[in-house]
């Protein structure tokens, strides 16, 4: 699992072992299903969504553009842990990551994470302008507008991973190889460092205080002013229209955001019991999205019914016409 070298200043672990998750290894082919069938409902779900948003005409807005992304960034998210989490249910060489393939994971993990911390807060401006400013909104919000902000959420959070990234793998790392968690992130990659790693978490905790609460901060705001301009809508069947696209994403914020909060506040207790959060936020919640977003947005169900139908109506290949 490890690589000597000359210089002392030179990675030499070539390899690191993942630790799993807890209680996974006393009933491993049990949890094996499990985890393929939340990562089938996962990447049906989201490409289903990410179908309806394109294919459909009636959902032109910018918010079913967001939503187009949001399931998308599930989707990946996904795929970059719970392949990895059941080829190590499968058997011990699954387990095995090599140095590249660690730095690949957490760069792609905290790229796609933080874009869609960036995404849930354009996605609450998005809301604040359709239901504050609604005569301002088209001409604003216009199609130039959401691409470009959409295109930014990606560009910040690929810079954004880089750095965490660069810091993370540009230590020393000598031994021990065997990371107490299920997949390559900064914590428990940081615990193996053979150097000082205070500047680390330093910046870890930096990112969580301005990048993350700075969003959150943003979307509580945002939040505000709709709250209040939904009160003063008159007709009951405005405010609960209002409130039906403005719940979908507020819960979806609050299950991204509980979970990592409580891993990268503590990054010297992060281990295996670090695991069951991080389930949550990387493995569930991708999969529960895009239920939440069609069971409370009654233009997403319809769209879906009009592509599920439109599909079962389609003549085969060969037959005549109905």
């Amino acid at each position: 699992m490890t690589m000597e070298t000359e210089d002392p200043n030179q990675t030499v672990v070539s390899h690191f072992f993942l630790g799993g998750l807890m209680y996974t290894a006393e009933h491993p082919s049990l949890f094996f299903l499990l985890f393929i069938l939340i990562y089938s409902i996962t990447l049906t779900g989201n490409l289903l969504i990410l179908i309806t948003v394109g294919s459909d005409t009636h959902l032109c807005s910018p918010m079913y553009h967001f939503l187009g992304h949001l399931s998308f960034l599930d989707a990946c998210l996904s795929t970059v842990t719970v392949p990895k989490v059941m080829a190590g249910l499968l058997t011990l060489d699954g387990k095995v990551i090599s140095f590249e393939g660690c730095a690949v994971q957490l760069y792609c993990f905290h790229f796609l994470a933080s874009t869609e911390c960036f995404l849930y807060t354009v996605m609450a401006y998005d809301r604040y302008l359709a239901i504050c400013q609604p005569l301002h909104y088209p001409v604003v919000m216009n199609r130039h507008m959401y691409s470009g902000l959409a295109g930014i959420t990606w560009a910040i959070g690929a810079v954004h991973s880089a750095v965490h990234t660069s810091l993370t793998f540009c230590l020393h790392y000598c031994g021990p190889h065997h990371i107490a968690y299920f997949f390559c992130d900064i914590p428990p990659v940081l615990k193996l460092a053979c150097a000082d790693t205070t500047v680390n978490e330093l910046v870890m905790l930096a990112n969580i205080g301005i990048v993350a609460a700075g969003c959150l901060i943003l979307i509580v705001t945002s939040y505000v002013f709709i709250m209040a301009a939904v009160l003063r809508i008159r007709t009951t069947k405005g405010r609960q229209r209002a409130f039906s696209t403005c719940t979908s994403h507020l819960t979806v914020v609050l299950l991204y955001y509980m979970p990592p909060v409580c891993i990268y506040l503590q990054p010297r207790s992060s281990g295996a019991g670090a695991g069951a959060p991080a389930v949550f936020y990387t493995i569930v919640a991708p999969m529960l999205n895009p239920f939440i977003y069609t069971l409370w947005n009654k233009e997403v169900k319809r769209a879906l019914q009009r592509l599920l139908c439109k599909g079962s109506q389609e003549t085969p290949e060969g037959s005549p016409p109905p």
